[in-house]
Parts: C-alpha cells; sequence; structure tokens
C-alpha cells in the first residue's frame, strides 16, 4: 500500500531542507552522486557551483537527473534512539545557468550572503533542477511508528 502524498505536502518537506544527493551520469554513462545544498524557488531547485566543477560537465552532456532528499528524524528527549531518516526522491531535467541569466535576489539567496564579486561570477554557475514525473517518499506525512512498516511509510505525489 503507497501513501497518496498531496504534492504541496511534499514541496513544503523540499522547502524546510537545505540538503541533498544528486546522481547524474558521465559521459560514459556511468553512475556518480554528489552531495550538494539547494534554495527552491518557483518549484525548482538551485544548486550553486564551479562552471569547472565535474557534476557541471556531466550536466551540460546528459541532463537527466536524480535527486534524494535525506529529513533527519529522531525521537524528542531520547536522541541516542537512531531513527531512519525519512527521504524524497524523485527525477528531474538540470540546466546549467550563468549568472547573468538570473536575478540578483536569487543569486544572493542560492550563495546564502556570500560576497559576490566579479571574479566569483566569471566562474559560478548555477544548476536549476525541475522536477519530472513522481515525488517518491519515505516517511513523509507519517508518525515515526507508522515508519517502521515499510509498506505504510511509503508514498507518492505527482510533481505537477
Amino acid at each position: 500500500m503507497t501513501l497518496t502524498l498531496d504534492k504541496e505536502i511534499v514541496w513544503q518537506e523540499i522547502e524546510k531542507q537545505l540538503f541533498a544527493v544528486l546522481g547524474m551520469a558521465t559521459t560514459h554513462q556511468e553512475a556518480r552522486t554528489v552531495g550538494i545544498v539547494y534554495l527552491v524557488d518557483e518549484y525548482k531547485l538551485y544548486i550553486g557551483t564551479d562552471k569547472k566543477a565535474w557534476k557541471t560537465r556531466h550536466i551540460q552532456q546528459n541532463p537527466n537527473v536524480s535527486l534524494t532528499i535525506p529529513i533527519p528524524k529522531s525521537i524528542p528527549l531520547m536522541p541516542w534512539i537512531k531513527i531512519p531518516s525519512a527521504t524524497i526522491s524523485f527525477s528531474g531535467k538540470a540546466q546549467v545557468r550563468n549568472l547573468d541569466s538570473l536575478s540578483d535576489d536569487l543569486i544572493n539567496r542560492i550563495y546564502r550572503g556570500l560576497e559576490i564579486d566579479e571574479a566569483f561570477r566569471q566562474e559560478a554557475v548555477v544548476i536549476a533542477v525541475e522536477p519530472v514525473g513522481e515525488f517518491i517518499t519515505y516517511g513523509v506525512g507519517v508518525s515515526l511508528m507508522t515508519m517502521r512498516t515499510p509498506e505504510k511509510a511509503r508514498g507518492r505525489a505527482a510533481v505537477g
């Protein structure tokens, strides 16, 4: 039994987090993942990076990516008890964008207050990821007790 979730509940959870694992393929079709920090704006995730980063090169060759967002869980007043993270996973289309194509407000929010001078602008790019298909979740919108039963903790929500 898979729980059908409202997409807005999933988006709200995505917006609360800031870390995700980005999956992509190399030019030789080898799978690669990297931890990233992201910002959500208008139903897209934005990732600041360097023009020369390998993730930038891979995405320019193949814009099909996946993201998994871990959501830490714990029992209040009993932090020593280990609880698996909840997760949100989805496929997306990524686009590498120069800073000149983004508003200054968005750039400042992506880089969270870093000083952005001309030298920085020349080396930086932003990867914009638009989710496609469905969000696949585990432990989103359910209690910690329900997470103990995987069949009840799994969920899906349409992206659009």
